[in-house]
């Protein structure tokens, strides 16, 4: 199994620079894709990213997989004024309760939030985590908030 790369280390340096870039090649394309594209906001030609790096690949699985640990919930962007303004949010885990913003931070673009997530998922997570261990059945757990008829 592939592990996170420990807090300063060169490896994590250099995967959070390849995301970085990646995001920033995707400026003024809908969505987020961890691709970079040869011209900025052009996805004609795209690279890099998810397809050539396999530990990016690997983290990003992780970190979509795992359940947050010690009561976090997922983050996720929030559109606060259509194509104007984007927040970061953390969901409540339970059906219909909004999530709640994690900061007062507001950004013009739908990119950079997702790569501020991406640097606080990757603080969240421990270096051993996501190995199969710590996965679970998912849809048979009864602790998901989900009312038993």
């Amino acid at each position: 199994m592939i592990t996170i790369p420990k807090k300063g280390s060169p490896e994590r340096a250099r995967l959070i620079a390849e995301h970085r870039a990646c995001i920033d090649s995707m400026k003024g394309v809908p969505g987020c894709t961890i691709l970079r594209c040869a011209t900025p906001g052009d996805t004609t030609h795209v690279s890099g990213g998810i397809h050539e790096d396999l530990l990016l690949n690997r983290v990003l699985l992780r970190m979509r997989a795992a359940m947050p640990r010690s009561g976090r919930r997922k983050l996720v962007v929030i559109c606060t004024e259509p194509d104007k303004s984007w927040r970061i949010g953390r969901l409540s885990g339970v059906r219909g309760v909004p999530p709640e913003f994690v900061n007062d931070t507001v950004y013009d673009n739908e990119q950079d939030p997702q790569h501020d997530i991406f640097l606080m998922r990757l603080d969240e997570l421990d270096e051993t985590d996501g190995m199969p261990e710590h996965f679970h059945e998912g849809w048979k757990r009864r602790d998901d908030n989900w009312t038993v008829t």
